[in-house]
């Protein structure tokens, strides 16, 4: 079913009448997808690039000219931009084969404005790094960034737009987060001693969560809150909404910990912070290093995003355990079952149908908090969508004779979840079983790859496409992506992929991570397989160059469609580790079932994971 076009002509008047006043005099207007930090899912008082565009997709820009209108998006995006655009808008794709960067507005084609342009943006929601490239680029054509003391989208949103969320915060657990945050604050000193900073400031939410070990629900299926973080030698100050704090969580947090007012940051940076040498991480707002006065602050990688990248032992063995509890709620808690009784009496169910029975069986498992992202719940053609969202009003309904695809996670005290099932209710094309096998085929490749110290996710990317490649096929989004713990499900600073960002970072052991290669045929189906991976290291007959060498333990349990694999295109080594996962998956997740006596899942469970 496709997205409903946005009719936002109304609102690019309105937005280019405010940009044309003499307090802004711009003659663009740059709106990302981000908030002020830089985060991912937004609250919806932050979707301002979906209310002035339409567009609805994660990632994206819109710049807005006096007389055009553009969005810039990725692969995962095309078809989903374009069905959501109004005649206004001109879709530009970006990514490893695209055409042009946002960035690019004002120097090239890309929009043909003249020398002299200003291009207006809130300083708030651009990060330094690239408000820097991009002011230095404009000045190439005598041309401007000006940042604006006011969002002009907020103005033209005004009467309709949300309250920020104020929602209670909670304490995260030593169980569960392994290490104290006076533990991690104390790194965090150890960092700026080492490298001669007098502060730090911390504006990533799941930074912040992570620092403090508290979590929330100020934004969908990330479980942050709004606040900043500032780290001295001597103080740790956490700006954030008082009331958002009960006395227990007040109690939770080290003694040396002090509390200000959200809004009272940005007060605090202009007013208190000395002009010694302080250090932001690179996704830090252009807004933070004006206040902090640009020339005094150095920018670069978090050492809270280093740290937090690498789990202890308490929080992998809590990916184990959530994951099994996870499989048993996906594979086996009767929706499969069910949804497969229901197809075969021909009875109605629909994409949003599945998605909320999943979401239920998931909410009766132990230290559920809540998903962590929307549910991808696609039928046929929909599968081919990356990002798809069915809407519960027009959703299809899901069909026998298709593939359908599931993408979902949940967030639990002691884990997050992220696993994708490609699934044949009918007799599969053999089209879609090729297809199927060879994205199989990727997929293992990630998981059985043994590589030495320092590699990175950019160097191992190709393992997962080469059988795809095989045959011709290949897919436009990256391989796998970073997975908090109770935190967001998309964590940096590694991943897997062909952007050549994932070069900067090596894999290292207790790095959790997706393993999700796909394949999408446009208007017909799409098939992806995803599990969680952790790093950890391997045990090799020789140490070449005196390194150490890695491979990867998965913990996502729900068993792969074996009726949709071609068996003769498998190796040996393959085919042993088809029937290895599936008969591990059978083994963890059986104990759960048996435990509950569910006689129909134990069945099913026991019918999926049988040896090819």
């Amino acid at each position: 079913m496709k997205s409903k076009t946005v009719e936002t002509y109304g609102r690019l008047r309105v937005l280019r009448e405010f940009m044309k006043r003499p307090e802004n005099n711009v003659q663009a207007y740059v709106v990302p997808s981000e908030d002020q930090h830089a985060s991912e899912y937004l609250a919806d008082c932050d979707a301002r690039r979906a209310f002035i565009s339409g567009f609805t997709g994660s990632a994206g820009c819109a710049v807005v000219t006096l007389d055009t209108a553009h969005l810039f998006t990725d692969g995962r995006y095309f078809l989903q931009a374009e069905q959501q655009l109004d005649r206004c808008e001109r879709l530009r794709p970006f990514g490893p084969e695209g055409l042009t960067l946002w960035q690019q507005l004002g120097i090239d084609e890309a929009g043909n404005l003249p020398k002299g342009t200003k291009i207006g943006i809130d300083p708030t929601l651009i990060s330094a790094e690239d408000a820097r490239v991009l002011r230095e680029d404009l000045g190439k054509k005598d041309s401007l960034l000006v940042p604006l003391t006011w969002n002009i989208v907020d103005r033209v949103w005004a009467d309709s737009r949300p309250e920020r969320p104020k929602n209670p915060i909670i304490a995260h657990e030593l169980q569960y987060a392994g290490k104290s945050s006076a533990e991690k604050i104390k790194e965090v000193r150890e960092y700026l001693t080492k490298n001669n900073f007098s502060a730090m400031v911390v504006s990533m939410l799941d930074e912040v969560a992570w620092l403090f070990n508290l979590r929330g629900s100020d934004i969908p299926y990330n479980p942050v809150f709004f606040a900043y973080a500032l780290i001295t030698e001597k103080k740790a100050i956490l700006f954030l909404e008082p009331g958002q704090l009960s006395d227990d969580v007040s109690a939770h947090l080290d003694p040396g910990v002090e509390i200000q007012p959200y809004g009272g940051f940005w007060y605090y940076l202009d007013e208190t912070c000395d002009n010694g040498k302080e250090s932001s991480n690179g996704r830090a707002s252009w807004a933070i290093s004006k206040a902090l006065e640009e020339q005094n602050v150095t920018v670069g990688r978090s050492p809270v995003a280093d740290l937090k990248a690498v789990k202890n032992e308490a929080e992998i063995e809590g990916f184990r355990q959530s994951h099994i509890r996870d499989g048993a709620a996906l594979a086996c808690k009767r929706l499969l079952i069910r949804r497969f009784e229901q197809l075969q009496t021909h009875k109605k169910l629909s994409e949003t149908d599945a998605a909320d029975q999943l979401e239920k069986y998931r909410s009766e498992m132990d230290l559920f908090m809540g998903l962590s992202f929307p549910t991808i719940s696609a039928t046929g053609s929909n599968g081919a969508i990356i990002h798809y969202q069915p809407n519960p009003k027009d959703c299809a309904t899901v069909d026998l004779d298709s593939l359908y695809l599931c993408d979902s996670g949940a967030q639990y005290k002691d884990g997050t979840t992220d696993t994708t099932r490609t699934w044949a209710f009918g007799a599969p094309k053999p089209e879609e079983i090729r297809a199927f096998t060879r994205v199989l085929q990727g997929h293992m490749a990630i998981d059985m790859a043994v590589f030495p110290e320092e590699t990175s996710g950019y160097i191992l990317d190709a393992f997962a496409r080469r059988p795809l490649w095989a045959d011709g096929l290949d897919y436009r989004h990256g391989t796998g992506h970073g997975v908090g713990s109770f935190l967001n499900v998309h964590e940096g600073p590694h991943g897997i992929g062909q952007r050549i960002v994932f070069n900067d970072t090596a894999l290292k052991p207790g790095m959790v991570i997706s393993d999700e290669p796909g394949y999408y045929a446009d208007g017909r189906f799409g098939i992806r397989i995803e599990n969680v991976i952790i790093v950890t290291k391997a045990e090799t007959p020789n140490r070449f160059g005196d390194r150490d060498y890695y491979t990867f333990e998965h913990v996502t349990m729900c068993p792969i469609q074996t009726s949709l694999v071609d068996a003769s295109l498998l190796t040996k080594a393959e085919k042993s580790w088809l029937n290895d996962y599936n008969a591990e998956v059978e083994r963890k997740v059986l104990r759960l079932l048996v435990a509950k006596e569910d006689e129909r899942a134990i069945a099913w469970l026991k019918k999926q994971c049988a040896p090819v």
